[in-house]
């Protein structure tokens, strides 16, 4: 029985030895699979170059044009934060001092007599003849007619200096010279307040509203004015109502700039009697002693015109009453002055009149005209293109211009 297990147990260790050997045989059989493309490449380190007859020809290697080739793209610009540029400020203009205008017409008498001596000449060298008869004294009204004097005050002056010529008997130039001035004196009336009524009684500014027809200068005179004005101590704002001409404003807006007056202006085109309110409205609450209006220039002949002028005026006065209305007038036009002083004064109430260019007619008789027609006196006259030309009317400067030395 031992045997028989003894053989059985052998057996058994033969039959696993020999499974064992094959599986170790089948192993050894068995193949790697070859390595992938995808493997690290084996680096070969690179061969020695060859000289002379040793050299090899060169080989053709691809090459890839420039098309082909990718360039680095450009780095984007950075941006610079711009440069701060400070803004340039208009330069403020120059305050002027404007010429004191006492005495202003005095100054000015060499270059009014320029003009009108004329006049004073031609009365002068008639009178002096030794017999004045009546073709002489017809030659005297021609002259004072000549000069717009008009014909009822040049009536009453011949009137006048007939009787005391009659009463004089002998006349020497000095005599004829004081006769002939006191004569226009009287004419001229140097008792009319020809002072521009700046002050109310009240609170507010003084209201001074300057109208005109075209051509007159009206605007120009505007400015002037304000000079006058603040020469005589008083603090201006303009009012720019005259919307139609174009730079209007402008012009006026650089007149006030010039003497620190403040300028109210609206839109091209506008509504004048807007700006007219809205200028006295700033007036007082600036507080300043005087507004001055400068209107839009207008025909006389024009009823349509003629009624918005008046509308400047009703709509200004809701504020205060209007203290001056001054009408400019071209001391060339003459006679038609006086047609377009008439109208004016039948609208808004003329209180007095503005005599431009009187430096350049020897018609000087339009003062005395102009004031017989309206009953209302000349309160500054024009005597040239400066700015410091615009002076009061004083009666006796302006006699002793006509008549000369």
């Amino acid at each position: 029985m031992e045997f028989l297990i003894l053989a059985v147990v052998i057996a058994l260790v033969a039959v696993g030895a020999t499974v064992a050997g094959l599986v170790v045989s089948g192993r050894k059989k068995k193949q790697l699979p070859p390595s992938s493309p995808s493997s690290t490449p084996t680096i070969t380190p690179p061969a020695e170059p060859h000289v002379g007859d040793e050299a090899e020809e060169p080989r053709e290697e691809p090459r890839r044009t420039i098309e082909e080739v990718d360039l680095p793209k450009a780095a984007a610009p950075v941006e610079e934060a711009p440069a701060v540029v400070e803004e340039e400020l208009p330069p403020t203009p120059e305050i002027e001092v404007p010429e004191p205008t006492a005495g202003r017409l005095v100054r000015l008498r060499a270059r009014l007599a320029r003009s009108q001596n004329s006049l004073g000449k031609g009365l002068l060298s008639l009178l002096s003849r030794e017999h004045l008869d009546e073709d002489t004294w017809e030659e005297i009204e021609d002259t004072l007619l000549t000069a717009d004097v008009g014909v009822a005050p040049t009536q009453e002056l011949v009137e006048r200096l007939r009787e005391r010529v009659k009463v004089l008997g002998t006349r020497t130039p000095e005599e004829l010279r004081a006769l002939l001035r006191e004569e226009l004196l009287t004419l001229v009336d140097p008792d009319l307040d020809r002072v521009v009524k700046t002050e109310k009684e009240g609170e507010g500014p003084g209201i001074v509203m300057v109208v005109g027809v075209n051509g007159t200068g009206k605007t120009t005179t505007t400015g002037k004015l304000a000079r006058v004005l603040v020469a005589d101590g008083n603090s201006v704002v303009l009012g720019a109502a005259d919307t139609f001409r174009a730079a209007a404003a402008d012009q006026l807006q650089t007149w006030g700039e010039r003497v620190g007056a403040y300028t109210v202006r609206g839109p091209e085109g506008g509504d004048p009697a807007s700006v007219a309110f809205d200028a006295v409205k700033e007036g007082k609450e600036m507080g300043v002693e005087v507004v001055l209006i400068d209107t839009a220039g207008r025909l006389h002949t024009k009823t349509g015109l003629m009624d918005e002028l008046g509308k400047v005026k009703r709509v200004v006065e809701k504020h205060a009453p209007l203290d001056e209305v001054l009408l400019v007038l071209d001391a060339t036009t003459g006679q038609n002055g006086l047609v377009q002083a008439r109208v004016f004064a039948e609208v808004v109430d003329i209180t007095g009149i503005v005599l431009t260019k009187l430096d350049g007619t020897a018609k000087g008789g339009i003062v005395v005209a102009v004031q017989r027609e309206l009953g209302v006196p000349v309160k500054l006259v024009g005597l040239g293109e400066g700015a410091d030309d615009l002076a009061p009317f004083e009666p006796e400067a302006f006699v002793d211009a006509l008549i000369g030395d």
